[in-house]
């Protein structure tokens, strides 16, 4: 692939959050699923397992996650969350929230429409498909292993896009693990870290036009050793 394509795949990507009503194919899954093995991974260790829900199954997972968050039920995720985000990261969160409310129409005192908005998640955002991630258990803690499943997500969410499909990584979707295990099938021996919901987009949907502000990039990465090798035009890399 030239540098060209993939910048501009990467640059246009966004995170999708309404979909249609209209099926993805097994081997449509299949597909990208195969591309998105292709991520890289500590020693090779290929610490992934995709599980593959729709259908009657997604349904319940819905319906259960839903009927859950309703009745105040306590999280009940299977990973580990230490703390919540703050400064920055807090607010590039609040930032992106009201990003999405404004292109929604949600005021801050309708309390109905942000109520509906937040429970999207949970319900999988209504997509046809969604994709549970796991691990084995016996790395559940293993940061290394963290780091793999996220590039394995990643090559995930690009792969659908070049195939017309949205994704978004939702966090949401496994804040009622049981549930989910329940339904998709997860084995015992198996920890669930995250979902992507998966589908068609629906671009009349106002919030699949958002797309997310990234950092500038002078806030985040600094440069070292390269005074000893001279400008960029001195070595050719103008």
């Amino acid at each position: 692939m030239e540098a060209s394509a993939l910048d501009a795949l990467v640059k246009k990507r966004r995170s999708i959050r309404g979909y249609k009503k209209k099926p993805v194919s097994q081997k449509l899954v299949v597909e990208i699923i195969a591309i998105a093995k292709g991520a890289p991974s500590s020693m090779n260790t290929q610490p992934w397992f995709f599980h593959v829900v729709t259908g009657e199954p997604l349904e319940r997972i819905r319906e259960g996650n839903t009927a859950k968050m309703l009745s105040g039920a306590n999280v009940d995720r299977e990973i580990r969350m230490n703390h919540g985000y703050e400064g920055a990261y807090r607010q590039r969160q609040v930032d992106i929230a009201k990003q999405l409310f404004a292109a929604m129409d949600i005021a801050r005192e309708d309390t109905e429409k942000r109520q509906d908005w937040v429970m999207r998640g949970f319900r999988q955002f209504d997509a046809p498909v969604s994709i549970v991630m796991t691990c084995e258990k016996t790395m559940e803690h293993d940061t290394i292993c963290h780091f793999d499943l996220g590039a394995a997500v990643y090559g995930l969410v690009l792969a659908a896009w070049t195939r017309g499909l949205g994704t978004v990584i939702n966090g949401q979707g496994i804040m009622q693990s049981s549930v989910v295990r329940e339904h998709a099938k997860i084995p015992d021996d198996q920890t669930i870290m995250t979902c992507v919901a998966m589908g068609w987009p629906d671009f009349d949907f106002a919030a699949n036009e958002v797309k997310s502000v990234r950092e500038d990039k002078d806030n985040f990465v600094t440069y070292t050793g390269f005074e000893s090798i001279g400008s960029e035009e001195s070595i050719g890399l103008e």
